[in-house]
């Protein structure tokens, strides 16, 4: 079986009825796990499409799209995800990293950089359920004069930011702390902006989802029965962590917004905005402290 041949395989086999998976991007999944089957770039399965693969190479493409056929995503399988131009291992404990989350990465940036492209007097970030690290490390990388801290109140998760840490050069840079919440932090910190995507989908919503998603960590996903009980917290919290002037940034559904808007007028946060996903739909909340 050559690449080619082997491309045009896992293809339709990702085509194919699955219950156990919602496989909306077959042909770029199949590439995906070829090209980590042999080693290669998406390119090389172009440019060695007439090779032969090995038997083991076949073995474990094999696998691969068994895994991806039973309902496992691409990240998991492949054990790591892109954001923001960096790769990021991932695993079971940790939420893949979405481009939705770039968004908010983006009005972290927008809070902190001035038309200059220096960062204003923002000096601590605070990034709160931090997951994999995927938004602390970004931070990090794009604003390297910041100081970043991170907390996750599962243990795996924060074992895995900090692989994505030292991955990039940053784990003596980064601070991390595990706890709930801002219990997790040391007496006496406060920030500048504090940044999270917490868990924000409805306990009873969960089921719902797709097979893929069921498979990240509860923990992660569960926002309890409306899907604001830990945003909620954060909020009112947040004010006796920041700084005045200090901002206060939150991924969520769009069907939240009005929600958490008003949770954040309850607590006398000003200048409420949000910031709209590629699909136009309102994703990420801002709000100042006075």
């Amino acid at each position: 079986m050559t690449v080619r041949e082997a491309a045009a395989e896992g293809r339709r086999a990702l085509n194919s009825p699955c219950f156990n998976a919602q496989i909306t991007t077959p042909d770029l999944d199949a590439s995906l796990l070829l090209a980590e089957a042999l080693h290669l770039n998406r390119e090389g399965l172009i440019t060695r499409g007439e090779t032969t693969l090995t038997p083991n190479a076949r073995k474990k493409f094999m696998e691969f799209l068994e895994r991806r056929i039973g309902g496992e995503c691409v990240a998991y399988i492949l054990g790591k995800k892109e954001f923001r131009g960096l790769e990021f291992f991932v695993n079971e404990s940790v939420l893949v990293p979405r481009p939705d989350t770039e968004l908010l990465v983006e009005a972290v940036l927008k809070t902190c950089v001035n038309a200059a492209g220096d960062v204003k007097d923002t000096k601590r970030v605070l990034d709160l359920c931090t997951g994999s690290g995927a938004i602390a490390v970004s931070l990090k990388n794009e604003m390297p004069d910041i100081e970043v801290w991170a907390a996750d109140i599962s243990a795996e998760a924060l074992e895995t930011a900090k692989a994505n840490a030292r991955r990039h050069h940053m784990d003596e840079s980064i601070h991390f702390y595990q706890g709930h919440l801002f219990e997790a932090l040391p007496p006496g910190l406060t920030f500048h902006a504090i940044v999270s995507n917490p868990p924000y989908i409805p306990s009873d919503e969960i089921a719902k989802l797709s097979p893929e998603v069921q498979r990240e960590p509860r923990l992660a996903l569960d926002g309890g029965k409306d899907g604001l009980e830990i945003i909620r917290e954060i909020i009112t919290h947040a004010p006796g962590y920041l700084e005045p002037g200090g901002v206060l940034l939150l991924e969520a559904a769009p069907e939240q917004m009005i929600s958490i808007s008003e949770a954040l007028e309850k607590n006398r946060f000003i200048n409420i905005k949000t910031y709209n996903d590629l699909s136009h739909m309102e994703r990420v909340i801002e709000g100042t402290k006075p």
